[in-house]
C-alpha cells in the first residue's frame, strides 16, 4: 500500500468533496503525524497539483476545534455537552431505534439525511445501514444538478463528457455559467494552452468572474435567461448559413420541428430578455459558427433556476445546431456518470422506504403524521446551513425526538443535535472515489490513525448493527463482519474492471488509473437515446409532463418590492460550508460580505465597508457591502460557504424548484438562485 520516500510513508489519497476535480494526493507522514501533502503525479488530470482547499487539509485534520469523542447535549440548543464513550452512545441510539419501531409498529419514523459530504463509495454504508433496518424514511435528490442532468438524460440518453484534456483541441471555448480559476482549477492548463493555440475563450455568466477575467470575450447575462440566448443564437445560426445539415439529417431526431420553433423566434424580443445587443449576438454567431470545435462547458449555476433544465436544453441544442457534438475539441458538456458503474450493494433498499425530496425536506416533514419522523440522522450534510426555508426547517427539528450527527466539527447541524458522532477525514480510511467530472478512478488508503475516537461513516453502521442485534435478533441486516476491502470486492465487476484495464481494485494500490471510456463523448454519432440519436423532440421528455423540445420557458422574475436576484455562488476557497475552519477563513480574506453594483448602491446611500440589511418575506441578514461593477445592477452576490454559523443565506431562500430532476435523482433540483430580496442600509450604519 503505502511506500517509502525520504523519511516518510507516503500513501494514496483522493479528495472526495463534491467538487469537479477530485484530486489524486499523496500525503507524507513521519512518526504517525501528517506533515506534508502534495498532488499526485501519477494523476492525468489533477497532474500532482492541488488547490488551495487542498493544500489546507492539514490544518483541517488536526484542527483544535475537531471533534474528538460521542457527545451528547444536555437539552437541545444549550451547548451543554457531556462526553460518552462508543459504548454509551450506540446504546441510547438503539434503544431509541427499538423503542420506536415497536411504538409505532415500523421503522418509518426513523428518518436519514445524506449526501454529498463525502463521495468515496463506502459511504454508501450510511444508505446501506438503514437499508438493513426495513422500511425507513430517507431524503433522496441532489440539491446540485438534478436540472441540467434530466436536460442531458432528455436529449442524450445519458449524462457523458469529453476527457476534460479535449479542451486543448477547442478553436473555441464557451465557459457558460462556470468559474474554472475558483472551482476547477485543473481545467485551466487546458485552457491555456488553448488559446496558445489560437483558440477564444468566452465566458457567458451574470457575475464578471475570476474566469471572465482571463477570458477573450465576456457576456454579462441576466440571470436565467441563458435559454434564451442559447435559441437565438440557434436561429442566427441557422440565418447565416452556420447549421451544420449533415449532422442534422444524420444524427438529430425532430429538427425539423425545432426549425419551425426557431423560426417564429423573436431575436430582437429574445436579446433585450438576455440584456444583450444585436451586434453581440451576431459577433457569438460568427464565432460559434466559424468552428466545429466549439466546446460549451455548461456549470451548475444556470441549471439553479425554474426554468434550469429547458435551460441546459437548449444550450444542448445549440451545439447540435452548430455540430460539434461528438466533435474533436467541441461538444456540450455538463457532467458524466460513466465512471459510476460500482455494483452499490448498499443500496438495495426495501420497497417500503417512504421517499422524501431533499430540496423540499421541511415542507415534507411537516407534512408526514403518519408516522411523524421522530428520529433523524444526518451524514455528510450540513443542512441547516444549506437547506432552503431554513426557518421551517428549524421548526419542523423542534418536533424530532433525537436527532443524530456524524460530523468532523461542531457545525449548526451539529449544535441543533441531541448526539454528535466524531467521523474520521479520508486520511484516516479507505475508500475509492471517482468524478462527475474527468475520467480517472482512484483509491484513497489511510494515511494516519484515526483522531481520538473519531470512526468511518462504515465502521459507525457496522457498531450500531452490531448494538442493534444483540438487544433485538434480526433488527439488521448489514454486513457488520466484513472488512472494506472485502466490501470493496463487492463493488466492482467485471465490467469495471475492464474499463479500469485491471484484474482487481487493489491494482490502484500503484496509482490512479483512466476509464476506458470515450475521449471523445457521442463520437459514433450514437446516442443513448430510444432513437439513438441526438433528440431535440424528445417523447419521454412530453411523456414527464415537460417540452418535447428545447423550447425557452420563461423564468422567475424580481417584483417591485424585491427587485434584487440575490446569487449565492461558490466561493474560493471553500465549497458549500465544508472548508469553514476560522483560522485558514480569516486569514484568506473570506469574511462574507454582499456585492452590489454602484448603480444600485448609489441609488441607496450605500458604500463599501457599510452594514446592510438583505430581506425578504423570509426573513433578513446584515453584513458588509462591497460596491462593484463585477455585479449586474440588478442582482446581489454573495458568495456562500464563507459564513456558516456565522450568516444564514438560505433563511431568504423560500425554496423554489426547478423544472428538472426526477429521471436521474429522483426529484427536481432547487432553483438555488431564483431568490428575490430588497437591501437597505442596516439601522446601525444610518
Amino acid at each position: 500500500m503505502a511506500y517509502k520516500q525520504d523519511g516518510y510513508t507516503v500513501t494514496r489519497n483522493v479528495c472526495p468533496r463534491n467538487c469537479y476535480d477530485t484530486c489524486g494526493m499523496l500525503t507524507y507522514v513521519r512518526n504517525g503525524k501528517m506533515e506534508k501533502i502534495s498532488g499526485d503525479p501519477a494523476h492525468g488530470y489533477t497532474a500532482g497539483k492541488l488547490c488551495a482547499k487542498g493544500y489546507s487539509y492539514i490544518r483541517r485534520v488536526y484542527s483544535p476545534d475537531r471533534l474528538r469523542y460521542p457527545m451528547r447535549q444536555l437539552g437541545r440548543g444549550t451547548g451543554r455537552w457531556e462526553r460518552l464513550t462508543w459504548e454509551q452512545a450506540l446504546d441510547i441510539i438503539s434503544d431509541k431505534i427499538l423503542a420506536l419501531k415497536s411504538q409505532f409498529g415500523s421503522t418509518l419514523p426513523i428518518c436519514l439525511n445524506k449526501y454529498s459530504g463525502n463521495f468515496g463509495i463506502l459511504h454508501y454504508a450510511v444508505e446501506g445501514l438503514f437499508n438493513s433496518l426495513g422500511s425507513t424514511t430517507q431524503a433522496i435528490g441532489s440539491p446540485c444538478w438534478s436540472a441540467g442532468l434530466d436536460a442531458q438524460h432528455y436529449d442524450m440518453g445519458q449524462n457523458a463528457n469529453s476527457d476534460p484534456a479535449e479542451l486543448e483541441k477547442a478553436q473555441v471555448i464557451v465557459l457558460w455559467g462556470v468559474n474554472p480559476a475558483w472551482t476547477a482549477v485543473h481545467s485551466l492548463p487546458y485552457i491555456y494552452k488553448a488559446r496558445q493555440r489560437g483558440a477564444q475563450v468566452i465566458v457567458i455568466d451574470p457575475i464578471f468572474t475570476e474566469t471572465a477575467r482571463k477570458a477573450d470575450c465576456y457576456v454579462q447575462i441576466k440571470p436565467g435567461e441563458d435559454g434564451a440566448l442559447a435559441v437565438v443564437l440557434a436561429k442566427r445560426l441557422v440565418q447565416k448559413g452556420y447549421a451544420d445539415k449533415h449532422f442534422l439529417a444524420e444524427f438529430t431526431k425532430g429538427w425539423e420541428e425545432y426549425l419551425a420553433y426557431l423560426e417564429t423566434a423573436d431575436i430582437v424580443s429574445l436579446a433585450e430578455q438576455t440584456g444583450q445587443t444585436e451586434e453581440v449576438i451576431d459577433l457569438l454567431a460568427e464565432k460559434i459558427g466559424g468552428s466545429k470545435s466549439v466546446f460549451f462547458w455548461v456549470g451548475f449555476g444556470l441549471q439553479r433556476h425554474v426554468n434550469g433544465g429547458q435551460n441546459l436544453r437548449a444550450i444542448n441544442a445549440l451545439g447540435a445546431v452548430a455540430g460539434c457534438l461528438g466533435t474533436s475539441g467541441g461538444g456540450v458538456h455538463y457532467a458524466q456518470q460513466r465512471t459510476w458503474g460500482f455494483n452499490f450493494c448498499f443500496l438495495n433498499s426495501p420497497e417500503g422506504n417512504r421517499k422524501v425530496s431533499i430540496n423540499s425536506f421541511a415542507e415534507e416533514l411537516a407534512a408526514m403524521k403518519d408516522p411523524p419522523v421522530q428520529f433523524l440522522w444526518i451524514a455528510c450534510r450540513n443542512l441547516i446551513t444549506q437547506d432552503a426555508n431554513r426557518t421551517l426547517l428549524l421548526k419542523q427539528l423542534d418536533n424530532i425526538d433525537c436527532i443524530v450527527t456524524v460530523e468532523h466539527f461542531l457545525t449548526p447541524t451539529a449544535r441543533y443535535s441531541d448526539i454528535v458522532l466524531p467521523a474520521t477525514t479520508h486520511f484516516e480510511e479507505f475508500d475509492i472515489v471517482p468524478s462527475y467530472w474527468h475520467h480517472w478512478i482512484g483509491l484513497n488508503e489511510p494515511a494516519i490513525a484515526p483522531w481520538f475516537d473519531a470512526k468511518s461513516d462504515l465502521e459507525i453502521a457496522q457498531m450500531l448493527a452490531i448494538a442493534l442485534n444483540k438487544k433485538c435478533p434480526g433488527s439488521s441486516n448489514f454486513p457488520a463482519d466484513k472488512t472494506p476491502s472485502e466490501l470493496l470486492d463487492r463493488e466492482f465487476n467485471d465490467e469495471f474492471y475492464r474499463m479500469l484495464g485491471i484484474t482487481h481494485w487493489r491494482e490502484l494500490m500503484d496509482g490512479p488509473r483512466r476509464a476506458d471510456i470515450p475521449h471523445i463523448a457521442w463520437e459514433d454519432g450514437k446516442y443513448s437515446t430510444s432513437s439513438g440519436k441526438f433528440e431535440f423532440l424528445s417523447r419521454k421528455a412530453l411523456s414527464n409532463n415537460k417540452s418535447a423540445l428545447p423550447l425557452h420557458k420563461p423564468g422567475a422574475k424580481p417584483c417591485e418590492q424585491y427587485p434584487f436576484w440575490f446569487i449565492t455562488s461558490h466561493a474560493q476557497h471553500s465549497l458549500n460550508s465544508q472548508f469553514d475552519i476560522p483560522d485558514w477563513l480569516y486569514k484568506s480574506g473570506s469574511e462574507p460580505v454582499v456585492h452590489i453594483h454602484p448603480d444600485a448602491a448609489q441609488r441607496r446611500g450605500i458604500r463599501s465597508g457599510k452594514r446592510v440589511r438583505i430581506y425578504n418575506s423570509f426573513g433578513s441578514v446584515v453584513l458588509p457591502a462591497l460596491v462593484t461593477s463585477d455585479t449586474p445592477p440588478d442582482a446581489l452576490v454573495c458568495y456562500q460557504g464563507s459564513q456558516s454559523g456565522r450568516l444564514f443565506l438560505n433563511q431568504l431562500n423560500p425554496g423554489l424548484l426547478s423544472d428538472m430532476g426526477e429521471i436521474c435523482t429522483g426529484t427536481k433540483g432547487l432553483a438555488f438562485y431564483d431568490i428575490f430580496v430588497n437591501i437597505e442600509a442596516a439601522a446601525d450604519s444610518v
